[in-house]
């Protein structure tokens, strides 16, 4: 259910995302600001979705421990790539998938390895 959003929310060009009282929020892409009434869960999550929400975790811990350089390294390439998504983006994605014919085409494309992957 879509909530009135309060005014003094937007004063300011304040860009506020996430839970906010009993909102919850984000903005979407080009800059309109949605705004929701929190909905917690109603029942604990299920083993899948608890696999889900580990993976997502152990990606995250994966790409912290890539050194800043190789960081860099991922952001320059998703850009020579032209792709609209940042490195991480393109870290979370190769790692849940690993699609390794995307692997080599952006490899391909940018001709640098990208670095952190398993071989």
């Amino acid at each position: 259910m879509k909530a009135a959003v309060p005014k003094q929310f937007t004063y300011l060009g304040l860009k506020i995302q996430g839970d906010l009282g009993p909102f919850t929020c984000y903005t979407t892409k080009r800059g309109r600001v949605v705004w929701f009434l929190k909905a917690p869960p109603k029942e604990p999550p299920t083993w899948q979705q608890v696999l889900q929400q580990n993976l997502f975790r152990y990606v995250s811990w994966a790409w912290r421990a890539l050194t800043p350089p190789q960081r860099d390294d991922w952001d320059r390439i998703a850009r020579h790539a032209s792709l609209r998504i940042t490195g991480y983006d393109l870290f979370t994605y190769l790692q849940t998938t690993d699609d390794h014919s995307i692997i080599a085409a952006i490899e391909r494309h940018a001709t640098a390895k990208l670095p952190g992957l398993p071989r």
